[in-house]
């Protein structure tokens, strides 16, 4: 994105008017704005305070002051609302993302890709350069827009069934688990049936699928596509398009892509965790001594959060800006205030998780105990800054009400309205998973994956990693300052890229920085 220069706006009634206008068009628009919604003089004071950042000639996005030129918060944040509101009004409803971004987005795909290609009804053919290496590509073709269409996060998209019979196989290589998923969602190869049988049948995409429903362990309904085009003289040979060796996903009701996604997540990367991970050193101490070694080690990190809030425009921000008092960058006593209330709450929290371990240590159910403790940690975490006031009790109640985004990742948390199935779907896995060092390194990613509060993200995390931790007589264990980079791209790879070797492995060296033997 391109360099601003900040400008002086202490007290302008100018820069609070176009505030104004940026809020009500955040509201109608998810924060994506056009040149012409606002005057030239709005535009520049926006741009230059920091508060519009330009995506490309003419198109701009809300983004928060403090962020630096080069940070990709925003954009990712954006991107997804961008490409709606670009083609939204370009085309109206006359286009169709095509049936591969389809599936990314009915999978609850969490990955902002690299390129999206969209066909329109009527257009030439383009490529939008956007920042940060990502583009859009359109092009015409009446075929490929289907009547079906279906909306998905303001896109216009294919439906689940029709976007996989057109899919080419090269996608359940490239993107297995969100194959997976969308085989999945299908409750009925009828719904597949519709579509390759239309027209002149499509033998090359039912072979693929019938093959696909086989490796899915689901032969009765792979059965039901051969037979289906033995009836119309069509004699298919089923062929398996995934690579994979075996499915993550066991054959079930479930239909929701976040859930399937967990599930099929655990499945994939537990064996990979337990040949990073050593043996259970078990729980063969008692309980006092292990809780003064965790106590020996309390260290905080409180100020290691993962997670920042998307930025809004709010009333309370105008009100600032025309009083002269807002600083994007923040005070120093604001700074002060701030620490000392995390440092409180961390103190606060920890010896809250260390009565949690008590009762794991003694055998109760980790799952259960981290299901049910995970609410006190955050209310303690946070409880300092409702005795001051800076937050209101409602807000320690329950998650998150909005989007959340992690500074500077590909990866964007899933939507509010899947939180509860996602955390009871990560608990359940916890609570059934043999092996305690699988449930710390997916319990731990797995909830950073899902982001279920507006803060304190990577703080609880942590928590339950190392509550999870003793679960198996593991050590408590401290990701240090200096290695935080090394976490935060573990993590990102894990979420974006797919592989949790290197999380699996980082989370085992701090381990290690531990053991007796280096004390």
């Amino acid at each position: 994105m391109a360099t601003r220069k900040r400008i002086s706006t202490s007290g302008s009634p100018a820069l609070a008017a176009a505030l104004r206008v940026l809020k009500r068009l955040q509201d109608k628009h998810h924060g994506v704005v056009e040149h012409k919604d606002l005057t030239d003089d709005q535009r520049a004071l926006l741009v230059d305070t920091g508060f519009l950042r330009p995506v490309m000639k003419g198109w701009y996005i809300c983004s928060n002051p403090a962020d630096g030129d080069g940070e990709s918060t925003a954009w990712y944040a954006s991107f997804w609302a961008f490409i709606s509101g670009y083609l939204g009004k370009r085309f109206g409803k006359r286009y169709c993302l095509n049936p591969e971004a389809s599936l990314l987005l009915h999978t609850g795909n969490t990955t902002v890709p690299g390129q999206v290609t969209a066909v329109a009804v009527d257009s030439g053919s383009t490529v939008v350069k956007m920042p940060f290496d990502t583009s859009l590509l359109v092009y015409p073709d009446n075929k490929r827009v289907p009547k079906s269409r279906v909306e998905v996060r303001g896109l216009q998209v294919w439906p689940v069934a029709e976007a996989l019979c057109m899919s080419p196989p090269q996608f359940f290589v490239n993107y297995p688990t969100e194959a997976e998923i969308a085989l999945a969602m299908v409750r009925d190869p009828s719904e597949l049936l519709t579509t390759l049988l239309a027209n002149e049948g499509m033998p090359s995409a039912a072979a693929r699928l019938a093959g696909a429903l086989q490796f899915a362990q689901r032969p009765h309904d792979a059965d039901r596509i051969v037979k289906a085009f033995a009836q119309a003289g069509v004699a298919l040979k089923p062929t398996n398009p995934f690579e994979r060796a075996t499915p993550s996903l066991a054959p079930s009701r479930e239909r929701s892509p976040y859930v399937l996604r967990l599930k099929s997540m655990w499945a994939a990367w537990r064996e990979d965790v337990m040949q990073i991970f050593p043996a259970e050193p078990g729980r063969n101490m008692d309980v006092s001594a292990y809780l003064a070694l965790v106590q020996e080690r309390y260290v905080s990190d409180a100020y290691n959060s993962l997670s920042i809030e998307g930025y809004q425009v709010t009333d309370e921000l105008i009100e600032r800006v025309a009083r002269g008092d807002w600083n994007p960058d923040g005070g120093p006593e604001q700074q002060k205030t701030r620490d000392a209330l995390a440092a409180r709450g961390y103190y606060q929290a920890f010896q809250t998780v260390k009565e949690s371990i008590a009762r794991i240590f003694v055998r109760e159910n980790a799952g259960d105990v981290v299901q049910r403790d995970h609410h006190d940690w955050y209310a303690e975490l946070f409880g300092p800054a409702v005795t001051v006031g800076v937050l209101q009790r409602h807000q320690l109640a329950g998650y998150r009400t909005g989007p959340i985004f992690i500074r500077n990742s590909m990866h964007t948390p899933i939507p509010r309205e899947a939180i509860l199935d996602g955390l009871e779907t990560l608990f359940d896995l916890i609570r059934y998973e043999p092996h305690a060092g699988v449930r710390a390194v997916l319990g731990h990613h797995l909830f950073v994956f899902i982001h279920p509060y507006f803060d304190g993200n990577g703080r609880i995390g942590r928590f339950l990693m190392n509550a999870l931790l003793a679960s198996g007589g593991y050590p408590w264990t401290v990701i240090r300052m200096k290695r935080r980079a090394e976490y935060m791209n573990a993590l990102e790879h894990a979420s974006v890229h797919r592989d949790i070797k290197p999380l699996a492995t980082f989370i085992k060296e701090e381990m290690e920085q531990w053991s007796p033997e280096r004390e």
